[in-house]
């Protein structure tokens, strides 16, 4: 997909998001404060619809579930780093072993 094709779907995808999570701030009892972590996640699956194997667009997905979580089920941070690192390490592992798999 050319880039500019890309930055427009991106851009629009953004906008609409924004949108939305103002309507939904200003109809429902749902702050902005609470949805934003939406927002990280669209732009993160706007990267994925571009280009699956980016692990970029898969990491900000992921974080955007993450600060999702904590908003709306009141996880600890604290607690919630006890295993996030190793599931990372985990994650980037069978990353590399997959995509070594396929340069073979």
């Amino acid at each position: 997909m050319p880039n500019e094709k890309r930055n427009i779907l991106t851009g629009g995808l953004i906008l609409i998001t924004l949108g939305v999570l103002i309507f939904i701030s200003r109809l429902t009892s749902y702050s902005f404060g609470q949805t934003w972590p939406i927002l990280i996640i669209v732009i993160g699956i706007t990267t994925i619809i571009q280009r699956a194997k980016d692990f970029g667009g898969w990491f900000i997905t992921i974080a955007g579930a993450l600060f999702l979580a904590i908003e709306f089920y009141g996880i600890e941070l604290s607690k919630l780093t006890q295993y996030l690192l190793p599931t990372i390490l985990v994650l980037l592992g069978i990353f590399v072993l997959i995509r070594k798999k396929k340069h073979h």
